[in-house]
């Protein structure tokens, strides 16, 4: 039964080369909406967002020490101490010492100087 329908589909294949060129432009034409929608969703969504990836990440590699800053949480805070993948975080106003430790990437925007003071 399978050899039955396997030679049945190379028949009917090797029958049908004349139509190749009519089902080539046909296939061609219906492709042309996708590529286009494709290209379209591109550059809305995709370019964008790789945009503001590479902006943060800027950001994320010029922190230095004193700058005051605020996380992805919410927190602000002034940092205190960096190394490569990690930021230690001055949470608190008054004289005692608050710290927290968090990855860079955690970090949402610098602020201006004395930002956490006027609050």
């Amino acid at each position: 039964m399978f050899t039955d329908l396997l030679i049945a589909t190379l028949n009917q294949a090797a029958t049908a080369p004349a139509a190749t060129n009519q089902s080539l432009a046909g296939t061609i034409t219906g492709l042309l909406p996708m590529i286009l929608m494709f290209g379209v969703l591109w550059f809305l969504l995709v370019r964008p967002q790789m945009k503001r990836q590479k902006e943060h990440r800027k950001m994320v590699e010029t922190l230095a020490v004193g700058n005051e800053v605020i996380t992805t949480g919410g927190i602000l805070g002034k940092i205190t101490h960096l190394t490569d993948n990690y930021i230690t975080l001055d949470i608190s106003k008054s004289d005692q010492v608050v710290e927290i430790l968090l990855q860079r990437v955690a970090i949402a925007a610098v602020l201006p100087k004395g930002t956490i003071k006027d609050l």
